[in-house]
């Protein structure tokens, strides 16, 4: 816990660096390229237009939520997972990319981290304009609930933050700790009903609906649809709630104390 508080100390007191920072970094992504920023989008958009045209327009799904459209059902589960798999594999690489900075004894390597999962959070802003455009677009009218994509994206950061302190610092020993984290992100993908729902298995196989809910990231993308679809709050899922915030904060924990253990050794192997 002493980690925790130090490092929330460190933050607030950096707090104009970490931005600075982390502007740059966001910056830094379309330097060189002749679209710019228009290539953040055309990847996301491309997989979201392949998956509706598979599922509705070939398979012609049927969508989970009476009365939705395929489409508008699959953007809330797939946006804040575009957000959580580039935030862990940026995190995941970022003490490589800045060992400039590692190696500098004056600078606290623990805000590298951060300054990664605030770029992408600039990111993930565009995604979610646009996923209400699309939703206002479709003729859905606003709901309270819309505020909730706050909480979430804050939880979905800190479930990647925490595993990123792990992966980070592994990263620098055993450099094929990139590549397993993006192997695991894959298959992360479809152990989360983010292209289908949960009930598919209900009749068949109702045992795999729970172990579907083990997965911590099935409270986000829940959540995500609770907010936008259906005008549910996050209290309306209590169990989940407490046990997705225990395993955060377990795994938040276990990760920043690995990463303090191993950041006297960074500078000697990068």
């Amino acid at each position: 816990m002493n980690y925790l508080i130090s490092l929330f100390k460190e933050i607030i007191k950096k707090r104009k660096l970490i931005w600075d920072l982390s502007k740059a970094d966001f910056k830094k992504r379309f330097v060189g390229s002749y679209f710019g920023i228009v290539w953040m989008f055309v990847q996301p958009l491309v997989t979201v237009l392949i998956y509706f045209f598979i599922f509705q327009v070939g398979f012609k799904s049927v969508p989970p939520v009476p009365d939705v459209p395929y489409v508008v059902w699959l953007v809330p589960g797939i946006v804040p997972w575009f957000f959580y798999s580039e935030t862990l594999n940026c995190i995941t690489n970022c003490l490589q990319e800045y060992s400039y900075l590692v190696k500098k004894v004056v600078f606290q390597v623990e805000i590298l981290p951060i300054i990664k999962l605030v770029s992408c959070l600039m990111v993930h802003a565009f995604f979610i304009i646009i996923m209400l455009i699309m939703f206002l677009c479709y003729g859905r009218f606003p709901l309270v609930t819309w505020l909730q994509i706050l909480y979430y994206t804050f939880a979905a950061s800190m479930l990647a933050l925490g595993i990123g302190y792990f992966t980070s610092a592994i990263n620098v020993f055993f450099k094929d700790m990139a590549q397993i984290v993006s192997i695991c992100l894959q298959f992360g993908m479809w152990l989360t009903p983010i292209m289908y729902h949960e009930s598919l298995f209900a009749q068949k196989a109702p045992w795999v609906v729970p172990v579907l809910k083990l997965n911590p990231f099935y409270y986000i993308v829940a959540g995500y649809r609770d907010s936008m679809l259906t005008g549910n709050y996050f209290w309306e899922r209590p169990t989940l709630t407490v046990y997705f915030w225990v395993f955060t904060v377990v795994v938040f924990l276990i990760g920043l104390k690995v990463f303090k253990r191993l950041r006297p050794h960074f500078s000697d192997v990068l």
